[in-house]
């Protein structure tokens, strides 16, 4: 289970009880602590046993917080009254990393958005390419202070090859202009043939403000460009809008690609990945491993419990491949009970071992639902090898699966044609 997010909200508005139920409803797995008192707070913030993400302040309460916040690492969003030219002097005073105003009609919206975005951050990498060490260490700052993980290159080059090791999943990629070996224009281009604009974002950075240049950047593929010098308000208002669009382009990929209940990959999404893993291993000449998942006696637990309670049953084969198999590897619901994973990389040992544990998981696993505790089986039909084609290999393994089925249940098949013994 997730962690509990702590949220420290210090104000003492009329908006209060509102905003905290926003917040609960909202965000999953929140605990919301108020207070309008800043001695108060700042013992919250003292205390080691509260691992408090994120801290609301309306600055009307107290700027002095944010003297506590600035030596902490513990993201901040502001909350002001009206935005003129006096309030944004008084906001370059402060080290936060989104802030809100009352005044607009959405405000309470807007700061739930400025909350979700910070707890998003703490799982965002981004990469800031620049050969200047000096500028890279005011940007490595200005993004650490919104919690997002920073990685470096000094140049083209370099952070080319980061991405393509493939360690690290990027969400964003800030670069500077002139540099070494490969500048910014010649990454952004590289990058591009790579991935798409709604898969990975590219911010370029430059001293110059030429029209040229902007231009130039956003024909290569670039989703934004910052002028040098630039202030942290701006990078950070670029960067958490930026890291929003890609968040609904990827929500959007998820409401085709996946399956509603689950969450698990749906079959459209599986033979057009796993089409692409298949041709991969035969230009490499690689063995795959292709297997079947079946709930034993399914319909046994919808005439029994309800289908309300079989739905949870589907639910629970996810929760046990998620634990069990690798992040690499593709796995999809192809209906019903019934699921599909594809691996790669992979030894017939360990396809040996990993399915038998697997199986061995579900047999101890009890689903606790509805006040009820069920226990369930599942059979596995697996393919290991390399057919003509990814639909063999399924194929192949769907008869492993139908063994099972006629032969006791509860149970592995493999069937076994390797390239690589």
């Amino acid at each position: 289970m997730d962690k509990t997010k702590i949220i420290l909200l210090v104000s003492d508005e009329v908006y209060v009880g509102t905003l905290v139920t926003i917040l609960k409803e909202s965000l999953s797995n929140v605990e919301v602590i108020h207070t309008n008192n800043v001695i108060k707070a700042s013992g919250f913030l003292a205390d080691k046993s509260l691992d408090i993400q994120v801290c609301i302040v309306d600055l009307n309460v107290s700027s002095m917080l944010f003297k506590i916040l600035d030596n902490m690492s513990i993201s901040s969003l502001l909350i002001v009254n009206e935005m003129n030219k006096k309030a944004y002097t008084n906001l370059e005073k402060y080290t936060f990393s989104d802030y809100v105003s009352t005044a607009s009609h959405d405000y309470l919206n807007q700061i739930l958005s400025g909350v979700s975005r910070i707890l998003k951050n703490y799982t965002a990498n981004i990469l800031i390419v620049d050969d200047s060490k000096v500028q890279l260490q005011v940007a490595v700052l200005i993004l650490e202070n919104q919690n997002l993980s920073v990685h470096t290159a000094s140049n083209g080059e370099e952070a080319l090859n980061m991405i393509k090791k493939g360690d690290i999943k990027f969400s964003l990629v800030l670069t500077d202009y002139n540099m070494p070996v490969m500048d910014g224009l010649e990454l952004t281009f590289a990058l591009r043939k790579l991935y798409a604009k709604d898969e990975l974002g590219i911010i370029a950075l430059s001293g110059s403000d030429s029209v040229d240049v902007i231009a130039k950047f956003l024909k290569m593929g670039a989703n934004d460009f910052i002028t040098k010098p630039y202030s942290d308000i701006e990078v950070t208002t670029r960067i958490n809008s930026n890291l929003e669009t890609l968040d609904l382009f990827e929500a959007s990929r998820n409401l085709a690609n996946r399956d509603y209940m689950t969450g698990a990959y749906n079959r459209r999404f599986f033979f057009e990945s796993g089409n692409a893993i298949f041709h991969k291993a035969q230009r490499s000449n690689r063995d795959l491993c292709v297997a079947m998942f079946d709930i034993d006696k399914f319909k046994n637990i919808n005439d029994t419990y309800g289908h309300d309670v079989g739905d949870e049953a589907i639910k629970e084969i996810v929760k046990i491949l998620d634990v069990n198999l690798r992040t690499s590897d593709l796995m999809a619901r192809f209906g019903g009970e019934e699921f599909c994973v594809l691996l790669e990389e992979i030894s017939l040992e360990d396809v040996k071992i990993l399915f038998e544990k697997i199986r061995i998981s579900f047999e101890e696993n009890i689903l606790k639902t509805a006040g009820l505790e069920i226990k369930f089986t599942v059979s596995i039909g697996v393919k290991y090898g390399l057919g003509k084609d990814l639909e063999e290999m399924i194929k192949h393994s769907d008869d492993g699966l139908y063994f099972c089925k006629n032969n006791g249940r509860n149970q592995v098949a493999i069937n076994v044609e390797p390239l690589n013994d």
